[in-house]
C-alpha cells in the first residue's frame, strides 16, 4: 500500500512539472511577442513629427512593414532573430529616411532607439 501511495505521489509531481514547465514556455512565447510588437499611434507620431498627410501615408505603409518583420524575427531563434532585427531595423532606417526631412529623421531616431532600448532588442 505504501508503495502505491509513493508510486501515485511520485507521477503527480512529474505531471504538475511538466505542465509548469509547459506553461511557463507559452508564456515566454506571448513576452517574446509583445517585445516584438511594434505598433503605435500614428496620429501621435505624426504630431510629435509635425508630418504633411502625405508622409503619414508612406510612413504608415513602413511602419506597418517594419512590424510585419518583427513579428517574423519573433519566431526565430538565437542568431538568427538577432539578424532579422537588424535587417528590420536598417530597412525601416532607410525607408524613412527618404520620407522624412532631416529634423524629422533625428527625431525619430531618438523615438526608434528609445523603444528599442526599452523593448530589450
Amino acid at each position: 500500500m505504501k508503495k502505491i501511495v509513493l508510486t501515485l505521489v511520485a507521477m503527480m509531481t512529474f505531471t504538475f512539472g511538466y505542465a509548469k514547465d509547459e506553461s511557463n514556455k507559452a508564456e515566454q512565447r506571448v513576452v517574446n511577442e509583445v517585445n516584438y510588437d511594434m505598433t503605435f499611434d500614428m496620429r501621435r507620431l505624426a504630431s510629435k513629427l509635425e508630418m504633411t498627410s502625405d508622409q503619414m501615408e508612406a510612413m504608415q505603409v513602413i511602419q506597418n512593414a517594419f512590424n510585419n518583420e518583427m513579428q517574423s524575427a519573433a519566431t526565430a531563434k538565437g542568431l538568427e532573430r538577432r539578424f532579422k532585427v537588424r535587417q528590420a531595423v536598417r530597412k525601416d532606417v532607410q525607408q524613412t529616411k527618404q520620407v522624412l526631412n532631416d529634423k524629422q529623421f533625428g527625431t525619430y531616431m531618438m523615438l526608434l532607439g528609445t523603444t528599442l532600448h526599452n523593448k530589450g532588442l
